[in-house]
């Protein structure tokens, strides 16, 4: 079982926690990782785009000129795709781009996820994660304390509204509860900043 260190708020080590083997000491699977970010990917496009057909635009009712004797090509209207103010052919229309991979395959990113920031000693865990009112710059204190990264992903096991408040105005930090905690996040960003109860959470969800 990996072996991590446990540090307080100010940077102090206090103690030391054993972390799953089945879910934070596997081989990463890059290609279910990459499965699960296109899926996640897909799932955020919002499938609004919406383009006119010949028979939505407006005019074209009456023929432009008559079938036969002007030399010109026949034409029934105006709204003719291949006409200045025609319709689009296969254009987009408003569709859901959302799709599923399989649970036991959602299972593996994660937990292929959480193996590499151990991997990698990208995972801070505290031993707590507390303030007594929002206040961005004892959460810089903090994030420097425990020699944290620009770009963090701050996990606790409950909401917090001062945790939240208190990171929300720092580029590039990013603070979720632990039963959103997802792929896309943690792959993007460097450091994962993770409170012990939380970690417990994420065992009990994912073991």
């Amino acid at each position: 079982m990996p072996k991590v260190a446990i540090y307080d708020m100010n940077g102090a080590q206090v103690g030391d926690i054993e972390l799953n083997d089945s879910v934070f000491g596997i081989e990463p699977n890059e290609a279910v990782l990459h499965d699960f970010i296109k899926m996640q990917l897909a799932n955020k496009r919002v499938g609004t785009a919406s383009t006119k057909t010949r028979a939505e635009v407006r005019g074209g009712g009456r023929k432009p000129w008559r079938q036969k004797g002007t030399g010109r090509a026949r034409v029934g209207s105006a709204r003719n795709p291949i006409w200045t103010g025609g319709g689009i052919v296969f254009g987009p229309k408003p569709r859901d781009y959302s799709y599923k991979l399989p649970k036991k395959v959602r299972r593996l990113a994660m937990k292929s996820a959480l193996s590499i920031k151990v991997k990698e000693n990208m995972i801070i865990i505290v031993d707590e994660l507390k303030f007594d009112e929002p206040k961005t710059k004892k959460m810089i204190q903090t994030l420097e304390s425990l020699k944290a990264s620009n770009k963090t992903l701050l996990v606790t096991a409950d909401n917090d509204a001062n945790v939240y408040k208190s990171a929300r105005n720092i580029p590039g930090v990013k603070s979720l509860k632990a039963d959103y905690i997802n792929v896309f996040d943690l792959l993007k960003h460097d450091t994962l900043l993770i409170t012990k109860d939380a970690v417990n959470r994420v065992e009990e969800v994912f073991a």
